[in-house]
């Protein structure tokens, strides 16, 4: 019977996280309204409350579990930061429902506690950088945390177009792919007396057919 109990309740809190995720990505922390959310998932506001606290601590465990999911999921090799960005491009077109998380996390929490698993995942990639720039292998001109904030800034720069740009913006994505890892690929060029020179193992990133 207990063991019966837990698969209802993991099951039940399965349904709540997915449906408040629906909910925030459309409405927001302060617009969403816990009895959809109850609705959405077959539970009930109570239950809601029982499993997660309040709307707040609500959000936050979507956050984590969705969010934290999406940037692991996400394979990440320091010495292939271009390709890496390629596939963040990938995943914030495929997943915009992600995307939209973050963004009302910016808007309505700009000065709220940091959530630990996302400093947690941000901490693991910044000191990969640190030791790769230690290493020689990626340009040193940006610390890691500017390094890490330009290559997630150009992959997910198309999906933060104005509606007014994005209908002037006729590349397909195949060609919008490229460029995300084509300008991923520049930030590694260190300058050099009369140009620019690949890091030690940046010569290893080919350049993307824009065509």
């Amino acid at each position: 019977m207990a063991q019966k109990y837990e698969r209802d309740a993991t099951a039940t809190r399965a349904r709540i996280l997915e449906a408040a995720a629906a909910e925030f990505a459309s409405f927001g922390i302060a617009g969403a309204r816990v009895d959809r959310i109850a609705e959405n998932a077959g539970a009930n506001k109570a239950m809601i409350y029982r499993y997660f606290g309040s709307k707040d601590e609500l959000f936050d465990a979507v956050f984590s579990t969705h969010v934290v999911a999406f940037v692991d999921a996400v394979q990440f090799e320091v010495a292939d930061l271009p390709a890496y960005a390629g596939r963040l491009f990938d995943s914030y077109q495929d997943l915009p429902r992600t995307l939209r998380l973050t963004h009302w996390y910016q808007l309505e929490r700009p000065d709220g506690p940091p959530l630990q698993a996302i400093v947690d995942s941000n901490d693991r990639k910044l000191h990969a950088i640190a030791d790769a720039q230690a290493a020689g292998i990626l340009t040193s001109r940006y610390s890691p945390t500017e390094l890490l904030v330009l290559v997630r800034g150009i992959a997910m720069s198309w999906n933060n177009l104005t509606p007014e740009l994005d209908l002037q913006s006729s590349e397909p994505r195949q060609k919008r792919r490229a460029l995300v890892v084509d300008a991923v690929r520049r930030l590694m060029l260190e300058p050099v007396e009369g140009g620019w020179s690949p890091a030690r193992t940046a010569a290893s990133f080919p350049m993307p057919d824009l065509i």
